[in-house]
């Protein structure tokens, strides 16, 4: 069992940047590999990135990429989503979640965990 606990955000300005983490229970973390979701109100839940295992691979949405960087620290049960020059588009809930299955680290169904998520604004 891993539970997971995003904080981090918050209200920004456009352009602006925030960092997420999200930190597990458990001592089996570096076993997982991490991704990071968001859900806009009235959207269905989107892929942003996701972390292998160990940090040695990361993975982006188009969307973001170049702007966000998913890091982790294993010693801490720690992910990370550092966030730069945010769009007002970026505003959901974003959550974190674990998995170690086979398939595609986009799908959110191959996740076994979630954290309960934590909402970011990007708005003047």
């Amino acid at each position: 069992q891993v539970q997971l606990v995003e904080s981090g955000g918050g209200l920004v300005q456009p352009g602006g940047s925030l960092r997420l983490s999200c930190t597990a229970s458990g001592r089996t973390f570096s076993t997982y590999t991490m991704g990071w979701f968001r859900q806009a109100p009235g959207k269905e839940r989107e892929f942003v990135g996701a972390i292998s295992y160990s940090g040695a691979r990361t993975y982006y949405a188009d969307s973001v990429k170049g702007r966000f960087t998913i890091s982790r620290d294993n010693v801490k049960n720690t992910v990370y989503l550092q966030m730069n020059s945010l769009k007002p588009e970026d505003t959901a809930v974003y959550s974190c979640a674990a998995q170690k299955n086979i398939g595609s680290i986009s799908n959110p169904g191959i996740y076994d965990y979630w954290g309960q998520g934590t909402q970011v604004t990007v708005s003047s």
